[in-house]
């Protein structure tokens, strides 16, 4: 069953013209911190389609930059965030791409990791692909994202460890580059799992990266 959320019924109390175009790129903005968690230097925004075209106007690129640093939907200073910033390099791109969702964005965060995602209508937001692996946050969840080698049993071992916590999984999405190259697993929670449990998933053999993501305020 599709995910909803109030949402899908009427828009979230925001700052700017637009639930897609503007409270949207906050949110996307927000679920990129919660994933890459580190302070950073410099980001690069590539809005495509709609985003490109329409964006500035409607305050796509200060929302994607003011969710980035953490300010919500309802904050009056994301109006000021070109102002507020001074010690991040950041830069946005305008790019047409029929291959691509009409609000859809990527971004490139201390030119380690890339963040696309989309703008899908009323706020709502889910952000598709973490490096080029598939994946499926909304921001409805906590959710793991853990990057691994991919070989048999992985799977059975982070669930394990899972159920020990005595979590339940409500969602689990896995992709792969190859067979036996690398993998990713998003596992959306019903409830936020602890440090012990993101630093025993660290401790398996062949895991390479792994993050707790926590769901957005509503």
């Amino acid at each position: 069953m599709e995910e909803k959320s109030l949402f899908s019924v009427i828009s979230p109390i925001m700052v700017g013209p637009s639930s897609s175009h503007t409270a949207g790129a906050v949110r996307l903005g927000l679920i990129a911190k919660n994933i890459y968690k580190h302070e950073f230097k410099c980001v690069k925004f590539i809005l495509y389609n709609s985003y490109a075209e329409t964006g500035f106007g409607h305050g796509t690129d200060k929302g994607l930059l003011a969710g980035l640093m953490g300010y919500s939907v309802d904050n009056p200073d994301i109006k000021n965030i070109f102002n507020i910033v001074k010690n991040i390099d950041y830069s946005f791109e305008y790019v047409q791409d029929i291959s691509r969702h009409p609000n859809s964005v990527d971004i490139i965060i201390d030119n380690t990791m890339k963040l696309s995602g989309n703008s899908i209508g009323a706020g709502e937001v889910q952000i598709t692909d973490v490096n080029d692996f598939s994946i499926n946050i909304k921001g409805h969840f906590d959710t793991l994202v853990v990057m691994y080698k991919d070989k048999p049993g992985m799977i059975s071992k982070v669930c394990d460890l899972i159920q020990k916590k005595n979590i339940n999984i409500a969602k689990l999405y896995c992709d792969r580059d190859s067979k036996g190259g690398n993998a990713s697993m998003c596992i959306k929670l019903d409830y936020a799992p602890d440090d012990a449990l993101v630093n025993s998933i660290k401790q398996l053999q062949d895991v390479y990266y792994v993050t707790n993501v926590r769901k957005l305020v509503q």
